[in-house]
């Protein structure tokens, strides 16, 4: 069976030789790119013997997917999967399956490692410590006693609640279901326009689908206190962000912290909210761990695995 992995997994050869040996010790042919080379032609060409194709967050389009004459199945080392044409794949009975959980923990970290630099002016004042200055005219506030409006409490969600509740804060969700493990830990869930009124910090864990696009716009953030701060570790078009920039610039709301915009970076220089004050902008790191890309390999690899065994696991298709 021939296996081609269109991109970097991110991880050591040595670690790549030891998930893939399961694979490549029952005869399989693994084929790895690591050129970078991702533009619809290349992987036309790249893709027209595989069986089982790996790939990340590179776009995969119906006109693509035709160029696959053996394809038979997709793992994809990623948790999204709206970067795939998955109606070509179900008319071309493509299997498909994702890497879920692989940086559950990592991004709700990295929520919090936003959380921390807005309240504590961390960016600011370590260009202000350089230039020999002092904490004089900056913030400090506590996150212990907030209240944490998330919305969305899936996997990172409920990951993001847990530790909130660990810093002392008031955790409040709206998600279309309810979670009781987090309802017995103390979380409260409310409607959309309640959260956004009440928090002091909302973050942001859900996925892009048709309702979600541009949820948080110029109306919903004026429900927001003006004390208060964004947090988006999860889809960058969630938010209209030309919105946002104009809340951040009117003082609509007093910060925001952003690892995903609506593009991949990097962004262009005249991108709004990059002259936006009060903002953390990481280039979309969350998932990017050491840790997270070693779990991501590990769970791509033994999807394949369990796909050959007629056994399919993390089924997107």
């Amino acid at each position: 069976m021939k296996i081609v992995i269109l991109e970097s997994l991110g991880i050591s050869d040595d670690e790549f030789n030891i998930i893939s040996q399961p694979l490549t010790d029952s005869g399989h042919e693994l084929v790895v790119y690591n050129d970078g080379k991702l533009d619809d032609e290349t992987i036309k060409v790249r893709i027209k013997d595989a069986e089982v194709l790996v790939l990340a967050n590179t776009a995969l389009s119906g006109e693509v997917l035709d160029a696959a004459e053996k394809l038979k199945y997709i793992s994809i080392a990623f948790t999204g999967y709206n970067h795939i044409d998955l109606e070509k794949c179900k008319e071309k009975g493509i299997k498909v399956s994702n890497a879920a959980g692989y940086s559950t923990n990592s991004v709700a970290e990295l929520t919090f490692g936003l959380i921390t630099a807005l309240l504590r002016n961390i960016v600011p004042l370590d260009a202000v410590t350089r230039e020999g200055g002092t904490k004089n005219g900056y913030r400090q506030i506590d996150l212990n006693g907030k209240t944490l409006g998330l919305l969305g409490t899936g996997d990172i969600g409920s990951a993001v609640a847990k530790l909130g509740l660990a810093y002392g804060c008031n955790v409040i969700s709206y998600n279309r279901s309810v979670n009781q493990e987090l309802i017995d830990k103390g979380v409260q869930y409310k409607s959309l326009d309640e959260v956004l009124e009440t928090s002091d910090i909302v973050s942001l864990h859900i996925p892009l689908t048709d309702e979600t696009k541009n949820l948080i716009d110029k109306d919903k953030l004026a429900l927001m206190k003006t004390s208060s701060f964004l947090i988006n570790t999860a889809i960058g078009p969630v938010v209209d962000h030309d919105a946002l920039a104009e809340a951040l610039h009117n003082g609509t709301i007093a910060g925001a912290g952003l690892d995903r915009v609506e593009m991949e970076p990097p962004v262009p220089t005249d991108y709004p909210i990059l002259s936006a004050p009060n903002t953390v902008l990481v280039p979309h790191i969350g998932f990017a761990t050491e840790e997270a890309m070693v779990r991501r390999a590990r769970i791509t690899f033994n999807n394949i695995v369990k796909w050959e065994q007629g056994e399919q696991e993390n089924i997107v298709i």
